[in-house]
C-alpha cells in the first residue's frame, strides 16, 4: 500500500484514499466529506484500476424525463469526490548491478504538467517534461551506480490540474541531492510500476533533502538583532578507538568506487578527530588497516603539522601491525 492508493475497508462499506503511512502498520484513510481515519493495513484492501472502471461505469436504464441541467452540472467532477492528493514519486529500478532506470510516478488523481531537470542555477539541463496522467509513470533515463557522485541535483516542478471546479493547489517544486549512505537503504515496491525500487516521495515535507526557501523569513532574519554571544555547539564525544574500515561505515560499500570509499573514510576521520579535540580528549586511535597503505598515508599527511597534534605513531602493533594510528592531542 502506498500514499494515493484507493482502498476499501474490510469491515465496512467505506472507501477512501491513503493519505499517510503511520507506524505500527497503520495507514490514514480519507473517506467522504474529508474525514480521515486511522486503519490497520490488514483492515483495508487496495481497489484495482480494473475494478474501479468496471463497477463505477454508468448502468444503462430505461429512458426517463430528465430536467434541464445547469452549466455547473455539466462541467465535470467537483471537489466533493474523495481525491488522492499525494503520491508523487521518483523511483530508481535496478537493471543490473551497475545500472538503474529512473522513473517519475504519479499515483494521484491529478493531471501533472511537469518538468525534471538536473544541475544548479544557472546551469540546469532538462531531462524530461510533459503531462503525467493520474496513476501513470514515465521513464526518464538510465543512470550508472559507479557514477553516483556525479548524478547532480535533480529538480522536479509540477502543476496540479483537473477539469473540474476545485481549490487551487500550489505548484510543487522539489530539489533532491541523493546521499550514498541513505539512497541504497531506501528500497521498497514502487506504486504503478509494481517493482522493487529505490523510492523517494516528492510531495511530502519530510522527504529526501527537503529545502523550502521562504524569502520573507530570510529578510526578517537579516534585520534581526544578533546575539553578542554566539551559541557554541559541541559535537558528541567520539569513541577512543575509531574503526575506519569501509564495511563499518557503510552498508552499501559494494556499490562504491575506490575514490568514494576513500572520501567517506577521510571524512569520517576528520569529523571524529575534530570532535575529539572539541571534547578535550588526550588521545584517539584510528584503525585504518594495512591494505595498500593509501588511507594510512592520507591520515598521516593530514596529521603532520596539525596545530592540535603533539605526535602520532603506529598503535598496538601486536594487535593491528601497522593498521592503526594513535594520535596524541595537545
Amino acid at each position: 500500500m502506498n500514499i494515493g492508493d484507493r482502498v476499501r475497508l474490510v469491515h465496512g462499506r467505506e472507501e477512501g484514499i491513503i493519505t499517510k503511512v503511520l507506524p505500527n502498520n497503520i495507514v490514514e484513510v480519507e473517506i467522504e466529506d474529508g474525514f480521515r481515519i486511522p486503519v490497520k493495513r490488514n483492515e483495508a484492501v487496495v481497489i484495482s484500476e480494473l475494478e474501479q472502471k468496471v463497477f463505477k461505469a454508468p448502468v444503462a436504464s430505461s429512458p426517463t424525463f430528465e430536467p434541464q441541467r445547469s452549466i455547473y452540472d455539466r462541467v465535470g467532477p467537483t471537489t466533493s469526490d474523495v481525491l488522492s492528493n499525494k503520491g508523487i514519486y521518483m523511483a530508481f529500478v535496478p537493471v543490473n548491478d551497475r545500472e538503474l532506470s529512473q522513473y517519475i510516478i504519479n499515483n494521484t488523481d491529478w493531471d501533472l504538467p511537469f518538468m525534471l531537470s538536473v544541475g544548479t542555477d544557472p546551469h540546469h539541463k532538462g531531462l524530461a517534461s510533459g503531462i503525467l496522467k493520474p496513476k501513470t509513470q514515465q521513464k526518464v533515463q538510465h543512470v550508472l551506480v559507479p557514477e553516483f557522485e556525479n548524478w547532480g541535483t535533480f529538480t522536479f516542478q509540477a502543476f496540479y490540474y483537473r477539469p473540474a471546479f476545485m481549490q487551487l493547489k500550489q505548484p510543487l517544486i522539489k530539489s533532491i541531492k541523493f546521499r550514498i549512505n541513505t539512497f541504497f537503504k531506501n528500497k521498497q515496491k514502487a506504486p504503478i510500476l509494481n517493482q522493487d525500487a529505490h523510492l523517494f516521495q516528492l510531495d511530502i515535507e519530510d522527504s529526501i533533502n527537503p529545502v523550502k526557501i521562504e524569502p520573507e523569513k530570510i529578510v526578517e532574519k537579516m534585520f534581526e538583532k544578533t546575539s553578542s554571544t554566539p551559541t557554541l555547539v559541541i559535537p558528541p564525544k567520539p569513541a577512543k578507538v575509531v574503526d575506519l574500515h569501509i564495511e563499518e561505515l557503510s552498508d552499501d560499500y559494494l556499490f562504491m568506487s575506490n575514490r568514494q570509499m576513500l572520501e567517506l573514510q577521510l571524512s569520517t576521520f576528520e569529523k571524529q578527530f575534530e570532535a575529539a579535540i572539541a571534547n578535550g580528549m588526550d588521545e584517539i586511535i584510528f584503525i585504518h588497516g594495512v591494505g595498500n597503505g593509501v588511507l594510512r598515508n592520507e591520515l598521516h599527511k593530514k596529521l603532520s603539522g596539525h596545530k592540535n597534534v603533539k605526535y602520532f605513531e603506529d598503535s598496538q602493533k601486536e594487535k593491528f601491525g601497522y593498521g592503526a594510528t594513535k594520535v596524541k592531542i595537545k
